[in-house]
């Protein structure tokens, strides 16, 4: 338990002095390792996890989301479901922020990515926002609030990477965000609702489309819709695995953009740059850890943590609620996806000794994550925001989000003492 704690310690002083947590993360199991047993055995061990990572079949899955995701972005998807989300609810006071949250919804059931989300969502829905007049706090909280959808809606990248560090089947662990997804799409409308009520001058109603504009802008979504049909459609349906559903979303994707005449070679070129970039990043991460925990492992740090739970009695849902505060504590510090790959290797073990199931645990892991990307000082869906919109001041932003984070946290709540909601769709998805 000591020589774990010390190494977590250690890895927080190398983020202070600006050290990668990737790098921070892979420094501190190796050495820790080689101190504990020996260098030969940590370098031996070190290697084995880059090249197992590196060449892993199943991995493939995380770049291919990425591209899938580029490709929409780039390929103006996210316009037409904000204007067919525009036109059924814009009518209503709150309704274009409403609106947004249901265009990032969407678009993260092709995307994966709150990061992407969030960005094409500011492009898309913040001016339309501001140009009717809603304040910039509300503008700017809809959408860092809307963009944490993208990683709970499945396919997304960050269950992606906890089913291949747990061993839970990624179709599975999609299949139970399903209903939270949904769940959260309305909290955080209602979040809006709320605050339209309090302040009615944040949020003016627009004029109410027709039905034949509310048709168009309909059958303006088939290509989303086709899309999410065939990725997900043919992972549940037993087609293929959750790796070629990501090849053949990525392949879509690039057939999308290309009809719509937005791949010209500069942008396509830009796309693979920016893909091969995230991806680099994720891996470098995704090593780190790996590293480290096999170092935590070798420590017996999960046992430990596992007999003073047995010793003290406390009820096996008071621990998860403890390490959904432990997460939130974190997420308001650290970097969302270093947290929960530094965190996972130790909490896991644990959960499953306690004998919850597994995709429920994943869904409250992203949905604590989501919190984090919108808490301040570090989230990060805040810092994509004052960089596409920097004439609103940071404050603003983050007294924005604050009904969004009221209703995140309500929503993991929701998700801790109803499991069910989560697990309900699994006895459909073998």
């Amino acid at each position: 338990m000591l020589a774990a704690t010390l190494g977590f310690i250690g890895i927080f002083a190398l983020m202070v002095l600006r050290v990668p947590i990737a790098f921070a993360m892979g420094i501190v199991g190796y050495i820790g390792l080689g101190l504990m047993r020996n260098f030969d055995v940590s370098a031996i061990s070190a290697i084995s996890v880059v090249k197992t990572t590196g060449f892993s079949y199943t991995l493939s899955v995380i770049p291919l989301f990425v591209l899938m995701g580029n490709f929409t972005s780039r390929a103006g998807m996210a316009n037409e479901l904000f204007a067919l989300a525009r036109a059924c609810l814009g009518h209503r006071r709150g309704g274009i922020a409403m609106a947004a949250v249901g265009a990032c919804a969407g678009f993260g059931a092709i995307c994966g990515s709150s990061v992407a989300t969030t960005a094409t969502m500011t492009r898309v829905a913040y001016p339309a926002m501001r140009e009717l007049g809603y304040s910039e706090r509300l503008a700017t909280g809809t959408i860092a609030a809307g963009g944490t959808l993208g990683i709970l809606i499945p396919p997304s990248t960050l269950l992606v990477i906890y089913g291949i560090m747990t061993e839970t089947s990624i179709g599975r662990l999609f299949a139970a965000g399903m209903l939270p997804g949904i769940l959260m799409t309305v909290l955080l409308c209602l979040a809006i609702a709320w605050t339209a009520w309090r302040d009615p001058q944040a949020a003016p109603a627009s004029a109410r489309a027709t039905w034949r504009q509310r048709g168009q802008a309909l059958r303006g979504i088939w290509g989303v819709v086709l899309l999410f049909v065939v990725v997900m459609g043919g992972i549940y349906g037993g087609l293929f695995t959750a790796t070629e559903g990501a090849g053949f979303g990525a392949f879509g994707a690039f057939l999308f953009a290309l009809g719509r005449g937005k791949l010209r070679w500069r942008v396509f070129v830009e796309i693979l740059v920016e893909s091969v970039y995230t991806t680099a990043m994720l891996f470098a991460i995704l090593i780190g850890a790996l590293i480290f925990s096999n170092f935590v492992n070798f420590t017996g740090m999960p046992d430990d943590l596992l007999r003073w739970v047995q010793q003290v009695s406390l009820d096996p849902l008071v621990v998860v609620l403890m390490i959904c505060l432990v997460y939130i504590l974190l997420g308001a510090v650290m970097e969302e996806l270093s947290m929960i790959l530094l965190t996972v290797p130790l909490f896991f073990p644990l959960v499953m000794q306690l004998g919850f199931d597994p995709h429920w645990f994943g869904i409250l892991i992203v949905m604590v994550v989501m919190i984090g990307m919108v808490s301040p000082p570090v989230g990060m869906s805040l810092f994509i925001l004052n960089a596409l919109v920097p004439e609103v001041r940071v404050a603003t932003i983050f007294r924005g989000v604050l009904p969004f984070v009221a209703a995140l946290v309500l929503g993991l709540l929701i998700i801790v003492f109803f499991p069910g909601i989560a697990t309900y769709a699994l006895r459909w998805v073998h």
